[in-house]
């Protein structure tokens, strides 16, 4: 059944073989679908080829300069895994990206990024954000990418236990590298960027550790953190992947439930909604200062304005940027991410850096 239905997908979104070869190396295709239902198999491929349609022509300019120095697949854990051919679960594999110049200076003063990359959580690995990731190390930072399971090899539960294992890790090591300690944030687009908010309650609310099943947060005192386009509600959650520009059907709408089963979310009733919302994340936790991403015609802007407008109510520290499109432009979901070259994601990237230099 996978075999027929991934021919069929790969017609639909015009893919060859060799296009899905080369974005294995970014992403899951079908190789973790044996045993689901055919309604999962067919929201989940559509999800990650769709996704593949669009981030493939984007491959061609994804590139590491030679001022960046890059660490990649240090294990975070030793485990075989889901991948045992290999020997090592990839989902628990992170990469390190540090600015050349800061290597030969040594010191420990360089700031710190920890990118959770995004995909409806069930499309991506790290490798997906390498721009995203080197664009930040040319602004200043040492940036760590973290692989963690997608689903469905997993729930939402089992990938923020994967992340809370990265952080552990990273916090273990931290002294090995030219990094400051004291200044470590954390950022994350799209299901990422839900990633990026709920990691923080668990790190900085005991009863959200609880809830979310974590027993032992990584303890880092973040200086701050950077959702891109996140989603903080069920709504938004309901119809992630749903996105036109993911794929080239206007028409298609995926729901998490379809793509990745009624078990995802299972066993969060202690975190419903107290934790599972932006209003409620942003009044229970005593969240770092912010640096909010969204844009005019990001599919989820009213989530990140529901948080920016929960945290002002709060008095909280908070930045929000928030470009409109120019006219006969579009910029889109994680445009920043996906884009980094426009004028408004080069703009955004200044912003960071100023925002997250002041508060280290």
């Amino acid at each position: 059944m996978t075999t027929n239905l991934r021919a069929e997908y790969a017609e639909k979104y015009g893919l060859t073989d060799d296009i899905i070869k080369k974005a294995e190396a970014w992403t899951e295709t079908d190789g973790d679908l044996e045993g689901l239902s055919e309604e999962r198999v067919r929201g989940i491929l559509d999800m990650r080829f769709g996704a593949i349609a669009v981030d493939t022509p984007r491959s061609e300019l994804w590139h590491t300069p030679e001022s960046i120095d890059v660490v990649a697949d240090i294990p975070y854990l030793p485990d075989g895994g889901y991948d045992k051919e290999n020997g090592q679960c990839r989902g628990h594999l992170l990469d390190l990206y540090l600015p050349h110049d800061t290597v030969l200076r040594g010191g420990k003063t360089l700031p710190v990024y920890i990118d959770i990359h995004g995909g409806g959580f069930t499309y991506g690995y790290k490798e997906l954000n390498r721009n995203f990731n080197v664009h930040l190390a040319d602004m200043g930072f040492a940036v760590f990418s973290l692989n963690y399971r997608p689903a469905p090899q997993t729930d939402l539960k089992g990938q923020l236990a994967d992340v809370e294992a990265g952080l552990r890790w990273i916090k273990a090591h931290l002294d090995e590298y030219p990094v400051n300690p004291d200044g470590i944030f954390l950022t994350g687009d799209s299901a990422g960027g839900a990633l990026t908010l709920l990691t923080l309650a668990i790190e900085n609310n005991a009863e959200a550790a609880a809830a979310f099943g974590i027993d032992e947060p990584s303890g880092i005192e973040f200086a701050g953190a950077a959702p891109v386009c996140g989603a903080y509600s069920s709504a938004s959650l309901e119809t992630m992947g749903s996105e036109p520009t993911i794929g080239y059907d206007p028409n298609r709408r995926i729901g998490l439930e379809q793509m990745l089963g009624v078990g995802f979310f299972d066993g969060l009733e202690a975190a419903d909604p107290k934790f599972l919302t932006a209003e409620g994340l942003a009044f229970n936790v005593d969240l770092p200062p912010l640096f909010i991403v969204t844009c005019g015609d990001d599919f989820l802007e009213a989530d990140n304005l529901a948080l920016a407008t929960a945290l002002s109510r709060k008095g909280a520290d908070f930045e929000l940027f928030d470009p409109k499109p120019r006219r006969h432009e579009t910029l889109g979901h994680v445009f920043a991410i996906g884009m980094p070259w426009l004028k408004e994601s080069v703009e955004c990237f200044e912003r960071l850096r100023a925002f997250s230099y002041s508060r280290c």
